[in-house]
Order: structure tokens, then sequence, then C-alpha cells
């Protein structure tokens, strides 16, 4: 496995790659704009731009929902940890079937049963309307469990994937453009659904969601994912071959716990927002636009990412986010009014870009091919399942103390992980690689 995340193969000669990073006789690397509408990497891009779109929506009405119907914290947490916490029981599971060779069916099925759960409970509010109390919000966290299993069951599939439908070289560009989807939909996704909810209903939003997952899924169809089976080979494709060979690589390890933090910094704009709301005295709308001014910064922060690459290697890039993201977090906790908060919390989501970006391409270029499925289901793992312990102490907090409690020790999490993974801890050689030089 090569650095660029290239597979030369078995009993194939290493080659150093040129300057552009492809190697000799290999096509050459594409930019930007042929990458987004190139047939595979394209329908990647643009299908994980609608279906985050729907997920983000879905996760904001799901919490403006239950608050209405409980209006406590807690239940919002309840909901979001709904949504998350298959990620920690199914995605390692899912992660083997992708090193396996079953990717292409983990993708469709998974966004099939996200559109299920997003459906289906447009469909019950259609027919019962929403309860109160916890009545009401039972069925939004059953629903949010099976929108949970869906990205649970597709998502390692669908980041391993980036890898096999790109050239040599492409792997930096690739993985910049990767983060797109998630920051813009983070952007898009809960104003979308706050302005459904105030203006139309949280039936139409939960539609919207549902018809994304599944136009998604019809998409894949088209994708030509190279076959990436190995039993033949004899690999262990055990999970505790992932966790030797994290042990072995201490630097992997630490990229995964900085893409843990990044779960635990992202998670206050979306647990804490509708009682930061209320406590301004706004309504539905303003947690929307709390939320989405999180996903903003970080939309804003893709194309300054193509500066501050100039100048910041990417092996700074990681632990620089976490550290503008801590600020942001931190700025949201001292912000005293709604305008002040979301200044704070679009720095947050600048630093959101920076970090997810530097991390995961730190993590792609040192996982190995045959461990790629299940790397990144611990990625997943780390990113998703550490949300609903995140959503859970988040609401505890801001019940007990207040959300300005919650956002301030988040912060705290956050800036501690970045000393972590600063580049020194992580600038190691990778175990059983040869060089690139």
């Amino acid at each position: 496995m090569n650095r660029d995340g290239s597979n030369p193969g078995h009993g194939t000669q290493h080659r150093a790659p040129d300057a552009q990073g492809a190697r000799p006789g290999a096509p050459p690397p594409r930019g930007a704009l042929r990458l987004v509408f190139d047939r595979d990497f394209g329908t990647f891009f643009w299908g994980k731009l609608l279906t985050s779109t729907g997920v983000w929506a879905h996760s904001m009405v799901a919490a403006i929902v239950a608050f209405q119907a409980s209006g406590s914290a807690l239940a919002v947490g309840a909901v979001s940890a709904g949504q998350f916490a298959p990620q920690l029981l199914l995605t390692p599971l899912s992660g083997k079937l992708t090193d396996r060779g079953h990717a292409m069916g983990q993708l469709v099925a998974g966004r099939a049963l996200s559109g299920l759960g997003s459906g289906g409970l447009a469909l019950w509010i259609l027919a019962f309307g929403v309860g109160d109390g916890v009545v009401g919000v039972l069925p939004i966290l059953a629903s949010s469990l099976i929108v949970g299993c869906g990205f649970a069951v597709g998502g390692p599939a669908m980041q391993s994937a980036i890898p096999w439908i790109i050239r040599p070289g492409e792997l930096a560009r690739a993985m910049a453009l990767n983060t797109a989807p998630m920051t813009l939909s983070r952007a898009v996704g809960p104003a979308l659904g706050a302005l459904l909810v105030a203006h139309v209903s949280p039936v139409a939003a939960f539609g919207a969601a549902a018809c994304a997952h599944l136009l998604f899924a019809l998409g894949l169809l088209a994708v030509r994912l190279p076959s990436r089976t190995m039993d033949g080979d004899g690999a262990d494709t055990s999970l505790r071959a992932a966790f030797r060979h994290l042990r072995a690589d201490r630097p992997l390890a630490l990229l995964l716990l900085g893409i843990v933090a990044v779960g635990v910094g992202s998670e206050p704009a979306t647990t804490l927002v509708p009682s930061m709301a209320e406590e301004f005295g706004g309504s539905a709308a303003l947690a929307g636009w709390l939320a989405s001014a999180f996903g903003i910064g970080a939309a804003l922060g893709l194309p300054l990412l193509a500066v501050v690459r100039r100048v910041l290697p990417v092996l700074r890039l990681g632990s620089a986010g976490l550290v503008l993201l801590a600020v942001g977090l931190a700025g949201s906790a001292v912000g005293h009014s709604g305008p002040m908060t979301l200044a704070a919390l679009g720095v947050a989501g600048v630093g959101l870009a920076f970090a997810t970006t530097g991390l995961s391409t730190l993590v792609q270029e040192r996982a190995p091919d045959q461990l790629r499925g299940r790397i990144m289901a611990l990625w997943l793992t780390g990113f998703v399942g550490s949300r609903p312990l995140a959503a859970g102490l988040d609401g505890l907090l801001a019940d007990a103390a207040s959300p300005a409690a919650a956002f301030a020790a988040s912060a705290v999490l956050v800036l501690a992980v970045a000393w972590m993974v600063r580049p020194a801890s992580v600038d190691r050689p990778i175990p059983g690689r040869c060089s690139d030089g």
C-alpha cells in the first residue's frame, strides 16, 4: 500500500511517484472539477451531498419535534444518541463485510434503510400526529435508530471506497472534496429542516430526507466499484487484525482519537441549540440557524483549505483544526446573544472542516489496503459513535447547569486531544511500509 492511497498489488515492484504524485505510466491526476463530474467519484460526491443533507435535516427536525413534545434537552440528547448509537454496535461488523467484498450491497442497503427510517416517521406523524412527553418522543427515537442503522451498514463502505475509485496522486484532493458533502450538508440540512417545520410541517421535512436517501441508492447502481474480495488471499479479516495494527501504529490510533474529538465537538451544535435558542427567546427557526451556522462555517472552511494548505502541511492541519473548533465552542459558551453565538459556531465550523480533512487524509494514507474497511469502520465509530455519549452528557449538563457549561466542557475535551495529535506525535514511519522517496 502506497502513501498516495494506491495499492501496487502482490508481487508488483514499488515505484516512486512522479512530481505530481502519480506513478510512471499512470494517467495524470485530475483536478477537482473533473473529479466531481467523474462517473464514479462524482456519483459519490453528489450522492453523499444529497444523503448527508437528508440526515442533517432529519437530525434537526427530530431535535425540534422532540423538544417541543418534551421540553427537555435530555430528550433531545436521547434522540440524537438513538441515531448514532448503532455505530457502536454495527459499524465494526460492517467494516469486516467491506473488506470481504460486499461494499456495493452495503452501500445500497444502507441508503434504503435510512430512507425507511425517515419515511416511516413521516407516515407515522401523518397518521397519528406527535404526542406529548414520552409518547411523542418514542416514535422519533425509533426512527432515528433506523436511520442510524442505515449509516452503520453503509458507512464503512462509503468511506473506504474513495481510494478505490481515484487515480494515484489524487488522494489529498479527493479527501478534501470528500469533506465537502458533509460540511455543505451541515450548513444546508438543519436550516432546510427547520424551515420546512416552520412553514410546512415535520412530515414534509422527514419525507424530503427519505427521498434524498433513496435517490442516492438509485445513483449507486451506476458506480463501477472494483471488487475488493480478499478471502482468497488468506488475509486475516478479523477485527483483531485491525486492533493489532493500531497497537503497532500508535500515530494511526492517535489520529482516530482526533476523529473522536471532532465528533464530540460537533454534537453541541445539534443537541444544545434548541435550549440555546429558547434562552435567547427565539423559535425553532433560530435553532435551525444556530445549527446551520456551524455548517456554514465548515462550508466556508472548504475554499479556505486551498489557501491554508499552501502554508500549512496536512500533518499540522488536523491539530490546527481541532484548536479552532475548541475556540469556537468556547466562544459559544461565553456568547450572550444570538449573533455572538452564531459567529462563534461559524468559527467552530471552520475548525471542523480543517480537522476532518487533515485527520482523515492522514488516516487514509496510513491505513493498509487490506484493513481499510475495518480502519474506516473505526473512523466512523469514533466520529459518529462518540456522539451518543456526547449527546447524553451535553443534555445532562445543559439541564443541570446551562447550555453554556456544556459548550465549555466540550471545548476543553477537544483542546486536550488537539495537543495529543500534534505533529510531533503523529509524524512517525508507517509500520511495514517502504518509503516513497
